[in-house]
């Protein structure tokens, strides 16, 4: 399989993953979410950011970037650097909300997190949609 088929695979699950997030968020604006919805909306989150800097790392990987040490953060601070992504603190932001969702439960965090979420970490990932589907478009262009 070809770097860019791969980016674009993955592309489709980010996608999917960005815009189920994006009903979560959607529905929390309008009303009050129970806590059950908001674990919902965290889950929909922890899956949405996993995605989001793989498609990353697969996307810059297509572009011929090479990583020394491929984790999260530094496939994060090659977007920055690479204008995929224009906010990095957000994204190492959602890293670690990500991190800490995903090992340890604790109220204050959990409703923390879900207010970035809303404000911060989904606006990102729907830019980040939004700049790899008209790159998307752009290689597709004759």
């Amino acid at each position: 399989m070809s770097e860019t088929s791969r980016w674009r695979m993955r592309f489709e699950n980010y996608s999917r993953a960005v815009r189920l997030l994006g009903e979560a968020v959607a529905e929390m604006r309008v009303r009050e979410l129970s806590v059950l919805e908001k674990e919902g909306c965290v889950q929909r989150f922890e899956v949405a950011m996993e995605l989001a800097w793989k498609v990353m790392r697969d996307y810059l990987e297509s572009r011929n970037v090479v990583f020394d040490e491929i984790t999260p953060r530094q496939v994060i601070k090659g977007a920055v650097a690479a204008n995929l992504v224009a906010d990095g603190q957000v994204w190492m932001n959602a890293l670690d909300a990500r991190n800490k969702m995903s090992h340890t439960y604790d109220a204050v965090q959990f409703e923390t997190v879900i207010v970035a979420l809303r404000s911060f970490y989904y606006p990102a990932m729907e830019s980040l949609y939004a700049i790899l589907r008209d790159r998307a478009d752009a290689d597709d262009a004759p």
